[in-house]
């Protein structure tokens, strides 16, 4: 039977989700379940690796059940996933021996602080391309070594293995055989030089990690292994890595320096392509590797922003003023353009390029005439706000590469054409939104497409299979907007702890 079918693993903070896609790129299944959050003090933030692995395996098997084949159809797996968080297991038993710490987790703050104070920050960026902070994953694998009982000395003598959640699935699909990430979430952990494109030994060293835990690093379009066959019944390739966001810029086929994409989940990310030069940042962003093929890198330029549709999620699930997502940008539409309501959603710190992880959330300008829709429009507005900041601090980072800059967005928020309107009128920019949102997804079945063979590498024939949808264009907005854009950077002022 012909091989016409890719299975992309979208493995999301929140959710975990299954696309079949043909091999023209288009979606023909889609399964997707919820995740759990664990929240067991303040600023903590865990995953039960088993609801992971479940979630993993059931909607991979729904997906191919809803294309209508079995997995002889399937010519190849990519996965994509949260990156940053942290998962350690045993070697023998595959069981972890504490809950995965997520990329938001807050916990080593501390320890990153000691970091900046002892001057260390300086060579972590050289090497690594990534700030002294707990969003990455050095200090929460050192956090675990050094909190669950048993565990380092385990680690020392190789009973245990690391992982990102790429690494983690890798391992339970091919039942232990293959210990390997790609090299887009080796640049997350702030262990990998991502100039030399190994492990640091230095930084080993310096965040006491034993070498017997990490995984091998290959190319994002590498062969990966097969699963094993409980999994599907019969034998899958898996065919391709990459962090979300690099998946992303895959998908949203930014394979030209200068291209710049945003994608809005629970937090959004913006990268910019700037090829096979890492450019070091002075706007405090983060120099990254977009993607790996054929042992050659492409870098990026990337800006986090921790809260975006969990800003909407607070104000259903916290507050009780929605009932569902899209009711915030019913609601945004019909509020008071007088009220000044400002929202800084830094409910676990400000990101890029503020980079404060003790700063919290704040709303600003509230008055009695103040109400529901008022406070859906802040904190919809808040996202645009700092996606200008990210923008503009890419142009000040590399002029010739962000000026003038179309954006291409994907993720659940763009579905609200309010906020992509409110996003162009802030940037003063065009939006553009591809047919396919789920480009994350996309970009995993891009690398398997490429490493079975049925799709073309980056480049001009690749970038033909992206398809527009809308593009917003700055309207009647914008001047309201640029007022609206001073305001928050003066609530942003006013938030931050130093």
């Amino acid at each position: 039977m012909t091989q016409d079918l890719l299975l992309a693993l979208d493995q999301g903070t929140t959710s975990t989700r299954s696309i079949a896609f043909d091999a023209a790129l288009r979606p023909r299944a889609t399964a997707q379940e919820e995740l759990p959050q664990h929240f067991p003090a303040p600023g903590w933030v865990e995953h039960e690796p088993e609801d992971i692995w479940r979630g993993a395996v059931a909607t991979l098997r729904a997906a191919l059940a809803g294309a209508g084949g079995g997995s002889e159809r399937v010519a190849g797996i990519g996965i994509t996933n949260q990156r940053e968080t942290v998962l350690l297991w045993d070697r023998a038993s595959g069981r972890c021996v504490h809950r995965a710490i997520v990329w938001q987790d807050r916990r080593t703050a501390e320890h990153c602080a000691r970091l900046r104070a002892e001057g260390t920050e300086p060579l972590l960026t050289e090497r690594t391309g990534l700030l002294a902070d707990p969003y990455f994953s050095a200090t929460k694998l050192a956090w675990l070594l050094d909190n669950v009982q048993g565990a380092r000395a385990a680690a020392e003598r190789g009973a245990l293995a690391f992982g990102t959640v790429d690494c983690f699935l890798l391992w339970r699909l091919t039942g232990g055989r293959v210990h390997a990430t790609d090299a887009t979430n080796a640049s997350r952990t702030m262990l990998f030089d991502i100039r030399r494109g190994q492990w640091d030994e230095e930084l080993l060293r310096l965040f006491r990690i034993p070498a017997a835990l990490l995984p091998e690093v290959r190319d994002c379009d590498a062969d990966f292994g097969t699963t094993e066959p409980s999994v599907f019944g019969t034998p899958v390739p898996l065919r391709g890595i990459a962090g979300d966001q690099q998946a992303a810029t895959i998908g949203q086929a930014c394979f030209a320096p200068g291209m710049v994409k945003s994608t809005y989940g629970t937090g959004c990310f913006a990268l910019l392509n700037t090829g096979d030069t890492p450019v070091a940042s002075r706007a405090r962003l983060l120099t990254t590797i977009a993607y790996q093929l054929d042992g050659r890198r492409t870098y990026a330029l990337e800006g986090a922003i921790f809260v975006a549709g969990a800003a909407v999620q607070w104000l259903r699930d916290g507050l009780g003023i929605i009932q569902r997502a899209a009711e915030a940008g019913e609601l945004a539409a019909r509020a008071d353009v007088a009220q000044r309501v400002i929202m800084v959603p830094a409910f676990t710190g400000l990101g890029a390029p503020h980079w404060d992880a003790e700063a919290r959330a704040a709303i600003y300008g509230l008055t009695r005439g103040s109400g529901r829709a008022e406070i859906c429009r802040a904190a919809l507005e808040s996202v645009a706000f700092q996606t200008r900041d990210l923008i503009e601090a890419m142009r000040a980072d590399w002029p010739g590469g962000a000026g003038g800059t179309v954006l291409r967005v994907d993720g659940g928020m763009t579905a609200s054409d309010w906020t992509m309107q409110a996003l162009a009128d802030v940037l003063g920019a065009e939006v553009d939104r591809p047919v396919v949102q789920e480009t994350t997804a996309l970009g995993a079945a891009w690398l398997a497409g490429i490493q079975a063979g049925l799709l073309p590498a980056p480049g001009a024939a690749a970038a033909s299979h992206w398809r527009l949808d809308r593009r917003f264009l700055p309207g009647a907005g914008s001047a309201e907007a640029e007022l609206r854009y001073g305001l928050w950077r003066d609530a942003v002022r006013r938030t931050m702890s130093r």
